[in-house]
């Protein structure tokens, strides 16, 4: 999670072996309001109190500057107008102590205006010993155009160059309003480039601008089929559909298309249920993202997996698998760009089929389709697992299907929860696993 998204790193220069003659920062994005600097120098030669000056844009001229400064026993204050350059911190020297640098900070806020530009500084010369130079500075370039590039270098360009290790780096700070959040709804996190919204049940999301923003939408998995002692075992729940603009999305699909959306409009974010493996299995619900202005983003309830009491596996987001007799082995079929196919059973080899998952077709053998890792909420997260077949002791599927019933107890796993996941299938006189819940996933850059 970002500490403090308003301070963002753009550059750091850090001088190498046989020293550089300047700190260049060229090509500064004009993204930010303001812009800091933070730096750690030393020059190669130079007398005591030699100061370090920036140019902007290489120009050389309009600047001015008033400081504030002490050598550890006295103060003092000075002033300069029209200069080629602006003074803003004391340099440390190579007739101070070996291996001793100075730090600094420069801040430049409103860098990007047509109004003139100025500066603060604070910076530390430290000799390890008796001599020591705090200063301030605040200086004003008068010039309109905004800032693209900033040159330091020490005052008399004679005693570079900064030697190995001087090190800067420039920071861009953007307004408060950056850091702020662009939406209300769902559980709200942050990268330290998005915002993501994440609905884990069924509500809300109210953009308070307009955004363009990538989108997860995981359907409920469907449930495992129900079994008959000693005659069936069911085929495993299909994962619920999945749809996904960022990393990767369901049935091999090309990735989604962000969508745009207004500012003040409420859109209505629908997390589906997982299938109830009660009364014979049933199909996992749809998870949907709908409102004024879009084409609505709907993803597919995973199918319910075959059974004793409801036949072949049903289609869905991803297909239901198949049970282990003839009249019941026939998986469902996944919804094209959600999801695959369930597993056939094969009643020869009394063998129960996968649910099929986001990101595979279930197996024969029992083993739930793999789901597929998206990265959208910050870090990468498996969603769309098929449920284990009923008798298989399987399911080592990745995205959150159910464990399939097995000896001795045949009770069968369910999909886990907020990730469609499909429900195990039973064995014995068991019902089917639940499926696991989805999930709706909005993020949009700060």
């Amino acid at each position: 999670m970002a500490t403090n998204p308003n301070m963002k790193a753009i550059e750091t220069v850090t001088v190498p072996s046989g020293g550089a003659s300047s700190i260049t920062f060229s090509n500064i994005p004009q993204t930010y309001t303001d812009l800091v600097i933070k730096g750690s120098t030393r020059l190669n030669g130079g007398d005591e109190g030699v100061q370090l000056v920036v140019r902007f844009n290489d120009s050389q001229s309009g600047y001015s500057r008033r400081s504030l400064e002490g050598n550890g026993s006295t103060a003092s204050s000075h002033s300069g107008s029209s200069e080629t350059y602006m003074r803003f911190a004391y340099a440390e020297e190579s007739v101070y102590t070996a291996n001793t640098f100075n730090n600094f900070e420069l801040y430049i806020p409103n860098y990007t205006s047509s109004n003139n530009k100025s500066t603060s500084s604070y910076s530390v010369v430290e000799n390890n010993a008796t001599i020591a130079y705090p200063a301030f500075h605040v200086g004003l370039w008068a010039n309109s155009a905004p800032i693209t590039s900033i040159s330091i270098f020490d005052i008399s360009s004679v005693f570079a160059p900064f030697v190995q290790y001087s090190t800067a780096t420039l920071y861009g700070i953007t307004s408060a309003s950056y850091g702020a959040t662009k939406a209300t709804g769902g559980v709200i996190s942050e990268t330290d480039t998005h915002w993501i919204h994440s609905f884990y049940a069924t509500g809300t999301f109210t953009p308070t601008q307009n955004l363009t923003a990538d989108y997860l939408v995981v359907a409920g998995g469907g449930s495992g089929g129900n079994a008959v002692d000693g005659v069936i075992s069911s085929g495993g729940g299909g994962a619920g559909g999945l749809r996904s603009t960022v990393t990767a999305t369901g049935g091999g699909g090309s990735l989604e298309s962000a969508i745009s959306l207004n500012s003040g409009t409420t859109y209505t974010i629908t997390v589906g249920g997982g299938g109830s493996g009660t009364g014979g299995g049933s199909n996992g619900v749809n998870s949907s993202i709908a409102g004024t202005g879009i084409t609505t983003v709907t993803s597919t309830g995973g199918g319910r997996g075959a059974g004793n009491t409801l036949g072949n596996g049903a289609s869905g987001g991803s297909g239901g698998g198949g049970a282990n007799v003839a009249g019941k082995d026939l998986a469902g079929s996944g919804t094209p760009y959600q999801g695959y196919d369930g597993g056939n059973g094969l009643s020869s080899a009394y063998a129960t089929g996968g649910g099929g998952g986001a990101g595979q077709v279930g197996s024969g053998t029992g083993l739930g389709g793999n789901g597929i890792s998206t990265s959208i909420s910050g870090s990468s997260v498996a969603y769309g697992g098929g449920g284990g077949g009923g008798g298989s002791g399987s399911n080592s599927a990745t995205g959150g299907g159910g464990q399939a019933g097995n000896d001795p107890s045949g009770v069968a796993g369910n999909g886990s929860a907020n990730t469609g996941g499909g429900g195990g299938g039973a064995q014995k006189t068991n019902n089917g696993g639940n499926g696991g819940s989805g999930i709706v996933i909005i993020r949009y850059a700060k």
